[in-house]
């Protein structure tokens, strides 16, 4: 099946999460992306595990190929600058700065190649007082306030997966498809630069609305209140979550479910600012309930009366659902070193068709022999043919 960005080419020198995840959402669209690595090293996160091939790699690498260039050496230098010429996208997310030392500056490129999308990733932007500190995924959760939001005060510890990291990663893709966009009515490039404390900002927006419009400031349980959502253990100890948003059917159905249909006579919970007032109380009475059936009990319950619930799972259980199996979730194509490797697909479907093709994230330097070594040879060959043409002055010492 052909896709939306099939003829597109990606240079991605990136590292870690920021980069390589623009890389591959864009190669998960059909863009082909080529990644460049260190000689015998390559990307660190490739050895973060031991070895060269660790999930933490994998997770962000797919559907890509793998070059292996050392910038600091002329022969090398050459053959980058060939791969700009005919490329359409560069990523990088170094620390300002550093491209420009490595020869990777957006000027240099774009002057190699003007219709170059030239796509540079930081953690606090390009410039500014905070421009050259680290940053990594936790850093940015907390300088842009989400990580206030997320961490539990009664266990103060830093939660869940690498948000920061991977939304930096897609709104870098979020604007170099913009560009392309520009592009084709141009015909000239864009540099686009996001980091990721202006990610999170903006993914962070309905913190920053209630701010700047009631001067209020969220708290964890801020939106979980207002949204009326639950997580709740059940008999078998097994948990089960509750979204019961605004519209009241919702909560005459729960009602039904949990056989207490004068629930709405306390006056606590008789409206929806009473329930967002009286959540704590709304939690015990819940939980109570909830933990004298088995949560397949309480999802056929539930489901019944048309309540918004799931079970709250972990990975493996999650793959099991019907549901999941049924969009094809799980997706697999033969691993580089042998046997079978698994992921789970983009969530984008075109025309209906699930894009259900796969390619294993590459082994180092896998794809040099198909990519760098033919234009090592014509550059090898044009300096032999430029050696070969006499000089002027040559020309006129011949008897």
């Amino acid at each position: 099946m052909e896709k939306v960005l099939s003829g597109i080419k990606v240079l991605e020198q990136g590292t870690f999460i920021t980069g390589p995840a623009a890389g591959m959402y864009l190669a998960d669209l059909g863009a082909e992306v080529i990644k460049l690595e260190q000689p015998d090293t390559g990307d660190p996160f490739r050895s973060f595990n031991g070895g060269l091939y660790s999930p933490h790699f994998q997770t962000y690498n797919r559907n890509k190929r793998s070059i292996t260039l050392n910038p600091k050496q002329a022969d090398d230098a050459a053959v980058f600058d060939e791969l700009v010429k005919d490329a359409d996208v560069y990523i990088q997310n170094f620390r300002p700065g550093a491209a420009e030392r490595l020869g990777a500056g957006e000027t240099r490129l774009r002057g190699l190649n003007s219709r170059l999308i030239y796509c540079a990733i930081s953690g606090f932007g390009q410039t500014g007082p905070a421009a050259g500190r680290p940053a990594y995924d936790s850093v940015a959760q907390a300088a842009s306030g989400f990580l206030k939001l997320i961490v539990n005060p009664a266990n103060p510890r830093v939660v869940g997966p690498a948000m920061a990291d991977a939304l930096t990663g897609f709104y870098a893709a979020y604007g170099i498809l913009g560009a392309l966009v520009e592009r084709g009515r141009t015909g000239v490039g864009r540099k686009v630069e996001v980091s990721m404390l202006e990610a999170m900002c903006h993914f962070n927006l309905d913190a920053y609305t209630h701010l700047f419009s009631e001067n209020e400031i969220m708290g964890p349980f801020s939106r979980p209140s207002v949204s009326q959502s639950y997580v709740l253990e059940c008999a078998d100890g097994r948990w089960i979550a509750l979204h019961m948003s605004s519209p009241e059917k919702f909560w005459q159905g729960l009602a039904k479910a949990i056989e207490r249909p004068r629930l709405f006579d306390d006056t606590r919970f008789s409206t929806r600012s009473a329930r967002i007032a009286h959540q704590e109380a709304l939690i015990v009475l819940l939980g109570d309930l909830f933990r004298l059936r088995e949560r397949s009990d309480w999802c056929r319950r539930l489901e019944a009366e048309d309540v918004p619930h799931a079970p709250m799972y972990d990975t493996h259980e999650a793959m099991q659902d019907p549901q999941a199996i049924h969009l094809q979730l799980k997706v697999g194509a033969p691993h580089p070193l042998g046997g079978d490797w698994h992921t789970i697909r983009s969530p984008v479907s075109f025309d209906g068709q699930r894009p259900l093709d796969v390619t294993a994230p590459p082994t180092l330097g896998a794809d040099n022999a198909a990519l760098v070594e033919p234009i090592r040879q014509r550059l090898r060959a044009a300096q032999a043919a430029a050696a070969a043409v006499p000089t002027h002055s040559n020309a006129q010492k011949q008897p």
